[in-house]
């Protein structure tokens, strides 16, 4: 008898009797159990253990900022005492409106499966609208443990429309992705200017005790630390909870401290700052020039969108216990406490976090600072590899490779290309801008124009996943969205003062990214339209009189149906074909993980007696790829347990079309014929079908399971070679002269100077045959 063969673009046939088919990877699956909602589960004890944790990883940015708000909100001074009020009643209020109710309430509840971030917030709309560009989603995908998908309910009409809207329009695609890659460039920014702001504003302090130090060797200490801050990230952050939440708790404690040592010392009275009329009188006494200070006063909120970014390594809770418990009222007294001491010293606006420390907590103050600053920096550069990595997923950019520095603590990554030109990238704005009000004017952008992005793609989720009652929903865009709005406007009124810097890097990084994914879903419809049906491989191989060699190939493709175009040029180069060959695609699904159980999906790939096979690898956007060795093992216990599968599956058909077939055979001996030639009894029912190909028989339905392992056991110890496609991309000859630019000198560029495919999934040199192909797009 012969297998089911896989038929392009459709599902399982269910046409198949009474018999039920089961996937490789079903025996395990069902026995994994869905994901827990990352939110509030736990017991207290380990809430608060990892509410200590957040504090050392998510909060040194937003802790730091003390160091630089006030000289960046009065870059020209303090005219009139009565502005501290206002500014301080507008920090205290930024702090409520955006970190707290906005990220800490609301926000945090829309994790994919633990995971935070704006790459999180699209992949989990893509999970309930198809607006991914390119076509390779399957219906198994939604069968996985950690899918957790709920179509929209019909009763909510606005759900169901939105999604329809999202899937049948190309400009919402667009849009969204547009977003997304934005939202990724900025964070890339933020981890490039985080380093540069927060080292030199510590370092700035060391003037205070030493004032003949210039500001030119105050930039040059900062380099010296950025160089060594960057050096060492290929060794990881192991131990970051552990390392980072005493140095940081260290220091909410002495900002807190000197902040109430301030307010009593000095002014008691900018209490009076919790009154928001103080707001309504700062603008109306400064007009222009107090919505322009706006852009200083937003900086005390850097870092809040690290609070949902780094979600996957804590819960909810405990993000809001750290939040509401440490962070918000140890940076609130700090603040309290500076506008204190500027109301008794309005003159050293310029420098208000050291010189309102009292004289015996300089030094400690100082060393943890500095100490601080690179917490914050680490912080943000770890999430910035994180949320690259999971980009990497969409296809915006080549495969690179991603080292996970820790066994411990998974979203510790680290990618060697990009640290380096972050950190080029950081010393060259630290040695240019020299100060941080100029950086500040940069930071600022990166800052806001992610919680926009990230208010836009929630405002999606409350309607489409959540389903709210439209007037929350708006009254969320509206007064978030607003209030962004608000702050972006004033930022950009400093566009040539810095401002314009994180608008060169997102341009830069957006191209690049938009160009290779354009490049990407043009060449995956080009294979797809071009692709050979499974139907016809047999037809294929004896065309070309292909012989079987000894031995495992596995064929990377993008495609998860068919047969690509660059195998009919593989056998026609080359007429021969491994015994076990196995088209091998990595495809990562929108959702953060994959569990192991899950992850190989097999089919059968032409008449069983080729041994030809299709193996859909799935990966989640945080999952790390296995080494070579470790990843052919797995594939083969997998591959062992399909072909298991496959003949039971074979053996329970043929003994139920015997019994079918004696049941006819039966019935028509007994019941009256009009013919009058005489009943035929063929013992054919009775026998096990065979399938013969050249004069050979290829499979018995009693065929055991043990010669199949055996043979392929044999066939790897004789060698596994992975052969992978080498796409010379071009545009074609009626193409733009700008789809000729972006596809033969951008992408091209790229294609040439990044790492190769082969190089990111670690495969050895010794066993990599590349095939040459060219696509005119």
């Amino acid at each position: 008898m012969s297998l089911e063969v896989e038929n392009p673009g459709v599902a399982e046939s269910t046409n198949r009797l009474s018999l039920k088919r089961y996937d490789s990877l079903f025996g395990d699956a069902e026995k994994v159990s869905g994901a827990k909602y990352h939110g509030s589960e736990g017991s207290w004890s380990r809430t608060l253990h990892l509410a200590f944790q957040s504090v050392g990883i998510i909060y040194g940015d937003i802790g730091t900022s003390p160091l630089y708000v006030y000289s960046s909100t009065f870059p020209d001074g303090i005219r009139n005492n009565d502005d501290l009020l206002g500014v301080l009643s507008l920090i205290i209020y930024t702090l409520i409106v955006i970190p707290m109710l906005k990220y800490v309430f609301i926000v945090l509840y829309a994790n994919d499966n633990g995971d935070g971030g704006t790459f999180a917030l699209y992949s989990l709309i893509s999970r309930y609208a198809k607006i991914r560009l390119i076509p390779n989603q399957q219906a198994e995908d939604a069968m996985v443990s950690n899918y957790s998908i709920e179509a929209p309910s019909s009763q909510l009409r606005r759900a169901q429309w939105l999604k329809q809207k999202l899937e049948s329009s190309k400009a919402a695609k667009i849009a969204l992705f547009t977003l997304t890659i934005l939202g990724t460039s900025m964070v890339m920014g933020d981890g490039t200017l985080t380093p540069a702001i927060s080292v030199l504003s510590a370092v700035s302090g060391i003037r205070e005790k030493a004032p003949r130090l210039t500001q030119t060797e105050v930039v040059w200490i900062s380099v010296a630390i950025l160089f060594m801050l960057f050096s060492v990230q290929r060794f990881g952050t192991d131990k970051v909870g552990y390392t980072f939440a005493p140095i940081i708790s260290v220091w909410f404690l002495l900002i807190a401290g000197t902040g109430m040592y301030n307010l009593v010392v000095h002014d008691i009275g900018v209490l009076r700052a919790v009154n928001p009329w103080y707001i309504v009188k700062y603008f109306k006494r400064n007009g222009k020039e107090g919505w322009v200070s706006l852009g200083g006063i937003i900086l005390c909120v850097t870092g809040t969108e690290g609070m949902f970014a780094d979600l996957g390594h804590f819960n909810i809770r405990a993000v809001q216990i750290s939040f509401n418990g440490i962070l918000f009222p140890s940076v609130a007294l700090c603040y309290i406490g500076q506008a204190a001491y500027l109301r008794k010293f309005p003159e050293n606006v310029g420098d208000t976090f050291y010189r309102s420390i009292p004289a015996p907590l300089f030094w400690p103050t100082f060393i943890v600072a500095i100490l601080a600053a690179i917490i914050a920096s680490q912080a943000m550069l770890s999430g910035a590899f994180a949320i690259l990595s999971k980009a990497l997923s969409l296809g915006c950019l080549p495969r690179v490779q991603v080292i996970h520095t820790s066994k411990q603590y998974e979203g510790q990554v680290y990618i060697p290309e990009v640290n380096f030109m972050m950190g080029l990238a950081s010393i060259i704005v630290t040695i240019a801008f020299r100060t941080t009000t100029s950086i500040g004017n940069a930071y600022g952008i990166c800052v806001v124009t992610t919680f926009s992005i990230t208010t836009h793609l929630m405002t999606i989720v409350m309607l489409l996943i959540w389903k709210k009652h439209i007037i929350f929903v708006l009254l969320f865009y509206v007064v978030f969205g607003f209030t962004e709005l608000i702050y972006l406007s004033s930022i950009l009124s400093k566009f040539i003062q810095g401002g314009y810097l994180p608008f060169c890097f997102a341009l830069v990084l957006m191209t690049l990214m938009a160009t290779w994914h354009y490049v990407h879903v043009k060449r995956y419809w080009y294979e797809l339209d071009h692709v050979v049906p499974t139907n016809e491989m047999t037809t294929l191989l004896e065309k070309n009189d292909v012989r079987r060699i000894p031995g495992v190939a596995l064929l990377y493709t993008e495609l998860v149906q068919g047969i690509p175009p660059v195998f009919p040029r593989l056998i026609k180069k080359i007429p021969s074909v491994h015994s076990i060959f196995v088209f091998m695609s990595i495809k990562h699904l929108p959702i953060p993980h994959v569990v192991p159980a899950e992850r190989l999906l097999f089919r059968q790939v032409g008449p069983r007696e080729h041994r030809m096979f299709r193996c859909v690898a799935r990966y989640g956007y945080s999952d790390m790829l296995e080494e070579p060795k470790e990843f052919a093992g797995f594939l083969v216990d997998r591959l062992k347990m399909f072909i298991q599968e496959e003949i039971a599956f074979a053996q329970s058909k043929a003994e139920n079309d015997e019994t079918s077939s004696a049941a006819e055979v039966s019935e028509a001996q007994t019941r009256p014929r009009r013919s009058t030639q005489p009943a035929v009894h063929s013992e054919e029912a009775t026998q096990p079908r065979v399938s013969s190909h050249s004069g050979r028989i290829t499979f018995h339905a009693n065929q055991t399971v043990e010669e199949e392992k055996q043979l392929i056991d044999r066939e790897v110890e004789r060698g596994v070679v992975y052969l992978m496609g080498e796409a010379n991309v071009s545009a074609g000859p009626k193409s733009s002269i700008l789809k000729v630019v972006v596809v033969n000198y951008i992408y091209t560029f790229l294609r040439k100077n990044l790492p190769e495919g082969h190089k990111a999934l670690s495969i050895p040199k010794d066993q990599l045959l590349k095939v040459g192909i060219t696509y005119e797009i």
